[in-house]
């Protein structure tokens, strides 16, 4: 059986994202923007006020910012 993806919080994925490359590019309300330049790719997160964003995602940012899944801890 598949291992779920984690429960995550916006800033706990943008510290992975920024450990991977990726910088944030700008903020439009609640959306903040991140890109990685070399491998041209940007992925949205949106922030919750410290609330745990859903699975589905979590799994949908990182899987679009093509981090492995055994990076996907805080």
């Amino acid at each position: 059986m598949a291992s779920r993806a984690p429960r995550l919080t916006a800033r706990e994925i943008e510290v992975i994202l920024s450990r991977h490359g990726f910088e944030l590019i700008s903020q439009k309300g609640s959306h903040r923007k991140w890109r990685h330049c070399e491998l041209s790719l940007q992925v949205i997160v949106p922030e919750q006020l410290g609330r745990q964003l859903p699975v589905g995602a979590v799994r949908s940012i990182l899987i679009h910012a093509e981090i492995p899944r055994e990076e996907w801890k805080p």
